[in-house]
């Protein structure tokens, strides 16, 4: 079975630069076994943030793929604030957050870009947990935010 670090890079993902934190709280925190991570954005690799609105200027398929860049954000803070996502077992909770317009009700499809990524690097059982995908206004015009937690090996 090979490691997350493996998988990251046989699937050739690039990671962009772990973002600072825009205000006064702690980008990964280790309660017990657990690994919880403050809500990201999606950090591009020349380290400005992507921007949008689903049913605006984004649709399903431009806001996944800014839920996926929230999950290779939320891997390169991990690796620069904890050390290797190795030492991960498995993802616990993601609370997935959408910036949408009032119609648009496809928050979970676009959280998907997310999900699908961390089953990619943890793996199927692992790389699944329980999850909420909810549309709201974000700070400074991100498509998405994720937070989420892990277990530790």
């Amino acid at each position: 079975m090979k490691s997350p670090s493996e998988r990251i890079k046989d699937l050739g993902l690039i990671l962009p630069p772990a973002p600072p934190p825009a205000g006064l709280y702690k980008p990964v925190l280790v309660v017990d076994k657990f690994l919880y991570i403050s809500g990201q954005g999606p950090m591009k690799s020349d380290g400005t943030l992507m921007v949008g609105r689903a049913g605006d200027d984004m649709d399903i398929e431009q806001a996944k793929l800014g839920a996926r860049q929230v999950g290779l954000t939320m891997l390169a803070t991990i690796e620069a604030h904890f050390g290797s996502v190795d030492k991960i077992k498995r993802i616990v909770k993601t609370l997935g957050m959408v910036n949408s317009t009032p119609d648009f009700g496809d928050q979970p499809l676009v959280i998907n870009g997310f999900s699908e990524l961390m089953s990619d690097v943890f793996g199927a059982d692992n790389g699944v947990g329980v999850r909420s995908a909810v549309g709201m206004i974000l700070p400074g015009g991100i498509p998405v935010e994720v937070e989420a937690m892990f277990e530790l090996n």
